[in-house]
């Protein structure tokens, strides 16, 4: 992980000046999630709020925000600590308007960024996450070339995970790392192996390379 120091000043951060891991999950919530997918990610946020306001370091360096894609795109939640963040209860209708959620989860790390340093706060490479069960039905070819050029600049690290019915070659297109597919309807699992990466990301210090956790494995939530 990258670890950009800026300076210090008096802001509004003062009393949570603690360097910041941000994170914008990116929530497929098209139709076709609706039934046990949509009830298993719920559940799988609730749990992951949970374990990462348990950490008492990670609740007030991780900073979540979700953005939704579904009858729209929508930020349900804005960048928020984890001891501040309330999982939403997300339910599932419309399409998969899914190029137009990752231009504005770019759009919303690059300004987020700028909050940091005008605000003298320490920051990690933030991380943008995608979960999905479909296809874009937007276009996507634009964002694909903004995830590239993000990931070689170091801007962001974008990570995608789709269930058994996600377009994998798209996917692939999308993302410079290869897209994860989840074992079923896991979630819980999932979140649970973020908010662990991201509890280890918040420990570490400058410069330090930060071991994730491989979820490929037999008794892992993903496989490639």
């Amino acid at each position: 992980m990258t670890f950009e120091q800026v300076p210090f000043g008096t802001n509004s951060f003062a009393e949570n000046p603690e360097p910041r891991v941000p994170c914008v999950l990116l929530l497929d919530v098209s139709s076709s999630m609706a039934g046990e997918p949509i009830a298993e990610l719920n559940a799988g946020l609730v749990g992951y709020k949970d374990e990462l306001a348990a950490d008492s370091l990670a609740a007030k360096r991780v900073e979540v925000a979700i953005v939704t894609f579904g009858e729209r795109v929508e930020t349900v939640c804005d960048f928020t600590t984890a001891e501040q963040f309330f999982p939403p209860t997300l339910q599932a209708n419309g399409y998969t308007p899914m190029g137009a959620a990752i231009n504005q989860a770019i759009d919303m790390v690059t300004q987020r960024k700028q909050v940091y340093r005008s605000n003298g706060i320490l920051f990690y490479r933030p991380w943008i996450f995608l979960i999905t069960d479909g296809a874009p039905t937007d276009a996507w070819q634009t964002a694909a070339e903004r995830v590239k050029q993000g990931e070689s600049a170091k801007a962001f690290s974008f990570f995608s995970v789709g269930t058994a019915e996600a377009n994998f070659d798209i996917l692939k297109q999308l993302s410079v790392r290869e897209p994860l597919k989840l074992k079923g309807v896991r979630f819980r699992d999932l979140f649970n192996w973020l908010s662990n990466s991201q509890q280890s990301v918040s420990r570490s210090t400058p410069g330090e390379e930060v071991k994730l956790e491989n979820p490929v494995t037999p008794s892992g939530w993903a496989s490639v």
